[in-house]
């Protein structure tokens, strides 16, 4: 079992702060800002472990009174509070890889079942954000195209704050609903599919070169669902990576230039994924895993009817209450995948 480790924690503080002592530390900008980063972020670390151990003795303390008055109410449910912050330290201290502490790139698209799956991607596309917003992460969407009835085809949306993508990557793959359909004029239950793709979100001094001769570029006029999620401008930017088949849409910024800036950026996040996950894989192939994506192997059901529940196929994790799962309560989910992959990796 993985867990947080303070010592190591304070140690590793020590270390980077000895570094960034040493004359000439700024000479190697990129070094320094490598450092001065990593510093920063665990230093927030620590702090937050001294700040969540001094509410732990404050509420044993709190425990004791209310016990000899039988309102223990309140105390459970800060505990509960409790836990869950603990649980996410614990999470932090598994990401390692060369992105997971930066911001993340998200996009959304509807697989297999009409305008079911169109409806079913903007039902996601609102459950991440709602998720976002509880972690206090910042969001942007960068672009959202309509469906022909209702839903979106696609939503592409960027997710800002500390180990973003560390955490959100867990989210990438095929989500599969089982409901009633509203769009059914026979009310008959429904199948539905859609994909959620999870990249970093690179600074431009990342070093993954983007060769142009295998860029088509394509400007078109954006339209968002009425007005509901991008405003209609003239300046909407689409870049396919020719070799991979990557695509990449962008219009939620005024000029074009803006909007084919942001999405080279994007489109060289999702070229650094796509090597990320072929070295995953041939990992996975060394271990005798068998690895699964696609669109024939959903990672995630979530089933509204004949019954409730949503279900994790990766590490078979429940919970019952869809609607809160809908309105973002996945971190019991992201934790549990997170743990698996890291214990599976020996980390």
């Amino acid at each position: 079992m993985i867990t947080f480790d303070p010592d190591a924690l304070t140690t590793r503080v020590a270390e980077l702060e000895e570094s960034m002592g040493e004359p000439g530390f700024w000479d190697d900008q990129q070094r320094a800002a490598k450092i001065s980063a990593e510093h920063a972020r665990l230093t927030r670390r620590r702090e937050r472990y001294d700040a969540l151990t001094g509410e732990a003795a404050d509420l044993t303390e709190l425990a004791a009174l209310a016990s000899e008055d039988g309102e223990l109410d309140e105390v459970a449910e800060s505990v509960a509070t409790l836990k869950l912050e603990l649980d996410r330290l614990q999470v932090d201290a598994l990401f390692s890889g060369e992105y997971d502490s930066g911001d993340a790139v998200v996009s959304i698209h509807a697989g297999e079942g009409g305008t079911d799956a169109q409806d079913w991607a903007e039902m996601l596309l609102r459950m991440y954000l709602r998720w976002s917003e509880s972690r206090g992460f910042k969001t942007e969407l960068l672009e959202a195209s309509p469906g022909e009835e209702a839903g979106l085809k696609s939503a592409t949306f960027t997710v800002a704050g500390e180990n973003a993508y560390g955490v959100l990557k867990a989210e990438r793959g095929v989500h599969r609903l089982v409901r009633l359909s509203p769009f059914d004029a026979a009310h008959r239950r429904h199948t539905s599919f859609a994909q959620v793709i999870v990249s970093p979100l690179l600074s431009d001094d990342a070093g993954i070169e983007v060769d142009e001769s295998d860029l088509r570029i394509d400007t078109y006029r954006a339209s968002g669902a009425g007005g509901q999620h991008v405003n209609k401008t003239d300046s909407a930017v689409r870049i396919t990576h020719v070799p991979t088949g990557i695509v990449v849409s962008v219009q939620n910024e005024r000029s074009q230039l803006s909007n084919k800036q942001t999405a080279l950026k994007i489109l060289k996040g999702r070229l650094a994924e796509v090597e990320q996950e072929q070295r995953e894989e041939e990992l996975a192939r060394e271990r005798g895993d068998v690895m699964t994506t696609g669109f024939g192997s959903q990672i995630r059901s979530y089933v509204l009817h004949p019954y409730q529940l949503v279900k994790d196929h990766r590490t078979d994790v429940e919970d019952g209450n869809t609607q809160a799962v809908l309105d973002g309560r996945l971190d019991e989910f992201i934790q549990a995948y997170l743990l698996k992959q890291a214990a599976a990796s020996g980390s």
